[in-house]
């Protein structure tokens, strides 16, 4: 391509080129295919405009690249506009550390602000590049549709609540690696600089082989918002998207995966079973949905390894992030940023002054790949498998059974609604006492 080409000729070219892949495969391995030039703004569109879409989109226009945003998407006008005057105030911060002034960069008008269950259609089409932030239910048909359209794509972790949505996010992130799109999924700790320094020890072979993991996820829980007069079901449900597992898939899946999927990149493995126990103990009653307060999951790998898998939401209780590696040779910390020797040793401790801020990291990263018509991210289907992970968890606790991975991924298992609209009936409803039915270990069953 010419260094005078346009940037709205080089998205056109890339358009017809990137949709003439689904007829002229061959045309993938040696051909690239970007939708923006590095001399000119990177359009962005944010879907889901909650607390991590806002810090997203701030990251997003925090990076070094030229990036404007110019549609905004969200199932709830008040939300997007909670989003949209945070992006215009005069100093903002976000929990992930970021902090700045980006308002001069935000170019949503009334006309590009878009509300409803169908807003993302509307958005998508405007950008370059989207942000996918949306309770996690929804990420599989927001992801497809962006690849469809030929866009590059950051999108928040879990991808998926059940094994059908794994299934078609996967069959999207391999469509995104032929249209040689740039894709990456919040399970930020891959950019990191304390994990990137301990996993390049581990590939050298300072510990030898893994043959243990454990991993952990134990804090107080979340918020909780008080159901309202005049609101229907589906409603109050996406207003509490977290207790309800078509919209968050436990908190095992949502927020555990983060801990689960470092184990599978150091591992460069999934596992193929799991076997675990869970419940309610604590958090019950109608306030909290159907999901579990603790989950403890024995996954199992191909190379006879094992992960011991726990986390928790139960206020008073030890409160622990953490992942840490046995190996033949040593052992890693995570946490502490160390490699010790089987004695105790230390033989490698990460410098904190050198630590980064890796949600800030993921988008400067990918914004610089996108300006520089690079093809370097590839996330889709790690963050597939490794959300994968997470549901078969789910899903051994739930059952109290053994649960393979192959199977339960090619099971077509779905736990989505039939359709989208507020006076829907979501897949699962309150009983007359306003209680709604969970999962019992022993009863409860996924295969015959």
């Amino acid at each position: 391509m010419k260094a005078t080409t346009s940037r709205r000729e080089f998205v056109k070219q890339s358009t017809l080129l990137a949709g003439g892949l689904m007829t002229a495969p061959a045309l993938a391995g040696s051909t690239s295919f970007f939708n923006t030039s590095a001399d000119d703004a990177i359009k962005v569109a944010v879907v889901g405009c909650g607390g991590r879409g806002t810090g997203a989109a701030m990251q997003a226009l925090l990076t070094k690249q030229n990036v404007q945003l110019v549609a905004m998407a969200d199932a709830f006008r008040d939300r997007l506009d909670e989003c949209y005057n945070a992006l215009m105030s005069d100093d903002i911060s976000d929990w992930s550390g970021a902090t700045g002034n980006v308002k001069d960069r935000v170019k949503v008008t009334e006309e590009t602000k878009f509300v409803g269950f169908d807003a993302y259609k509307k958005a998508i089409p405007l950008a370059d590049v989207v942000i996918l932030a949306t309770p996690p239910g929804f990420r599989p048909i927001h992801f497809e549709e962006a690849i469809r359209l030929n866009k590059h794509v950051f999108m928040e972790k879990p991808v998926a609540t059940d094994p059908a949505g794994v299934k078609q996010v996967l069959t999207a992130a391999e469509q995104a690696k032929q249209k040689k799109l740039n894709v990456v999924v919040g399970l930020q700790r891959h950019y990191q600089t304390s994990y990137r320094e301990l996993f390049k020890r581990l590939k050298d072979g300072m510990i030898g082989d893994i043959v243990s993991a454990q991993a952990w996820w134990n804090g107080d829980g979340v918020w909780v918002n008080p159901r309202k007069p005049g609101q229907t079901e589906m409603e109050y449900q996406m207003r509490n998207w977290y207790y309800f597992n078509w919209l968050c898939g436990d908190h095992i899946v949502e927020q555990h995966i983060h801990n689960i999927d470092v184990v599978n990149w150091f591992k460069d493995a999934y596992p193929v079973k799991a076997q675990g126990m869970g419940g309610r103990e604590v958090r019950k009653g109608k306030d909290y949905g159907e999901i579990f307060d603790h989950h403890y999951v024995e996954f199992h790998y191909a190379d006879g390894s094992i992960m011991n898998s726990q986390c928790r939401h139960i206020k008073g209780t030890m409160s622990k992030v953490d992942e840490f590696f046995m190996g033949t040779k040593g052992n890693i910390h995570c946490g502490q940023g160390r490699i010790t020797d089987r004695s105790g040793k230390v033989l490698f401790e990460f410098d904190r002054k050198k630590e980064n801020n890796p949600y800030q990291a993921e988008h400067d990263e990918l914004f610089a790949a996108i300006a520089n018509r690079e093809f370097k991210f590839a996330d889709g289907e790690n963050g597939a498998k490794s959300t994968m992970t997470a549901i078969l968890g789910r899903m051994a606790t739930y059952s109290g059974q053994v649960v393979e991975f192959d199977k339960t991924l090619n099971s077509g298992i779905s736990i989505m609604p039939a359709s989208y609209d507020w006076n829907a009936k979501p897949p699962v409803l309150p009983d007359a006492n306003g209680e709604y039915p969970a999962a019992v270990p022993g009863i409860t069953k996924y295969f015959s």
